[in-house]
């Protein structure tokens, strides 16, 4: 006879075990975002312009701004379309790795490159790190289940970012505090940059992505040769028939189908409205971030290195871009309605502050500026995320975020050969800024008009046809999850300038997006 404890203990159910997988993934995730975390410690990296026109590399200004600088845009127009199908044939690692190592060649050219050749060279491979940064951004949605996507975009954009303070912090102690030269940063930022590498290796390698190497495809789908043999195709030979077979699935491939739904999506007016704000904002906003560093060597020509405040202005804009991106997750109006006048409103914040750098020849006044002028962008670049994302798969979010920053990218690199280009005006950086000032008045004109004549029609319409209730943003680095980044861009961002992205750093399976609500695509210029 069976004791009754023993019984008992027979029919008490067995505690549910913990999934090994889920463990697992848990720890890639974790290992993920620490390499995002190390991959932006690079505490030399807001130094970069007085180090080329200090001393120990004795270029001109001249030289920086009309020469040097320009290649940037340039490069990263012709690496940006590669690396973004790279990145989703070759399933993340080995991208990352590329990056890894193009980061490495940037600090190698600057620590013993001589000659323009060589920081051109320079820039070369930092265009192919910001391009790359959509590996990051995209790496983590193959990780996770999509219901944890809000969760794991979170993580992996805080890592970013946090990054990024570090390093501007650190970078900025070790010059006033500590009187570090320029050269011992850089050469931190080099073991820094090697040990990401070596953590870069160390990743599991997907076995699908988003494009390319999707594995779930169409459920049921059949092989040409079975199409064949179902639908023989009458009157056409054996050839004529496969021929016909092949068009006809090309026509149904995921890409062309998304070029069709992308076409037929351009007819949304909100869809339309904050694309068009994506490119064209983000054009601004990357020019002033790339040149700004020039700009405070003018305001500010010290040769007392301890006086440079740079790593501090840029841990100041990472700050203040967190808080802001994250305050517009509570704004909740109809957006319908009064998105042209918020628009408006920003970008005549940005004109002004704009106008307040060109004009001053105070560089704490110009530093100051330049936090909020960042703090603007991002407030607003949560909000566009959403409001295009919100209504679009996240393949079609992919290649909708794709198409914004390849045309921002491609209005930049024109802009830049017209107005940085020795080849082009070769404007001095003060001028540019007037320059930039002028174009972000222009947009704001443009914005305010379209306002008032969306205002107008409604007041018009005596409210008989109610507007649809605006979508509730909210905790927006959960929210934008459906489109990551690259700016400060990627394609751009979530950079530090995302910009994430998105961008870099951005919020979506592909990562274009923040381009900065990711950090800063270069502190440098």
């Amino acid at each position: 006879m069976v004791p009754a404890t023993r019984a008992v203990e027979e029919q008490k159910p067995a505690e549910p075990r913990p999934d090994p997988e889920l463990k697992s993934r848990r720890c890639l995730v974790v290992y993920l975002c620490f390499y995002g975390f190390m991959a932006q410690m690079r505490p030399g990296e807001s130094f970069i312009t007085p180090y080329l026109l200090g001393p120990d590399k004795n270029f001109t200004r001249k030289q920086v701004t009309n020469e040097i600088t320009p290649v940037l845009s340039y490069s990263y127009l012709a690496t940006l379309v590669p690396i973004f199908l790279l990145t989703d044939y070759l399933c993340y690692k080995p991208v990352l790795v590329l990056q890894g190592l193009s980061y490495i060649s940037v600090w190698l050219l600057l620590l013993w490159g001589s000659t323009v050749l060589h920081m051109q060279f320079m820039e070369l491979f930092y265009s192919i790190t910001m391009a790359a940064r959509i590996a990051y951004s995209s790496y983590i949605f193959v990780l996770v289940r999509p219901a944890h996507y809000q969760r794991m975009a979170s993580c992996s954009r805080a890592a970013v970012l946090l990054g990024v303070f570090t390093s501007g912090v650190l970078g900025q102690l070790l010059v006033s505090v500590a009187g570090r030269s320029f050269t011992t940063l850089n050469y931190i930022s080099l073991a820094f940059l090697a040990f990401s590498l070596v953590l870069a290796l160390f990743l599991r390698c997907p076995k699908r992505s988003l494009f390319f190497n999707n594995s779930a495809g169409r459920p049921g789908a059949a092989s040409p040769s079975e199409l064949d043999r179902m639908n023989p195709l009458p009157g056409l030979p054996a050839g004529g028939k496969r021929v016909a077979v092949l068009q006809e699935a090309m026509w149904d491939s995921v890409l062309v189908r998304m070029l069709r739904e992308l076409v037929h999506s351009l007819r949304r007016p909100q869809l339309r409205l904050w694309s068009l704000w994506w490119v064209f904002s983000s054009v601004g906003y990357y020019l002033v971030v790339y040149y700004v560093h020039i700009l405070w060597n003018v305001v500010n020509p010290t040769k007392d290195t301890t006086a440079v405040y740079n790593g501090g202005a840029d841990a100041a804009s990472t700050l203040l871009s967190a808080i802001t991106s994250f305050a517009a997750g509570f704004l909740n109006i109809r957006w319908a309605l009064w998105a042209e006048l918020v628009i408006a409103g920003v970008t005549a914040v940005q004109a002004a502050l704009v106008f307040l750098m060109y004009s001053t020849n105070n560089i704490w006044l110009c530093y100051i500026t330049f936090v909020l002028f960042r703090g603007s962008y991002q407030f607003l670049v949560p909000i566009a995320t959403f409001q295009i994302a919100s209504s679009l798969s996240k393949e079609l979010c992919a290649l909708v975020f794709g198409v914004n920053t390849f045309l921002a990218t491609a209005l930049k690199t024109i802009t830049t050969l017209i107005v940085s280009d020795k080849r082009g005006l070769g404007l001095p950086v003060r001028s540019q800024f007037f320059i930039y000032f002028v174009y972000f008045l222009v947009l704001f004109v443009a914005y305010f008009s379209g306002a008032m004549l969306v205002i107008l029609q409604h007041l018009r319409q005596g409210h008989r046809q109610p507007l649809p209730v605006a979508q509730e943003l909210r905790r927006p680095a959960e929210e934008t999850v459906q489109v990551l980044s690259v700016k400060d861009g990627a394609f751009n961002s979530l950079e530090p300038d995302a910009p994430s992205p998105a961008p870099e750093y951005g919020v979506q399976a592909t990562g274009w997006a923040l381009q900065e609500q990711s950090p800063q695509p270069k502190a440098k210029s």
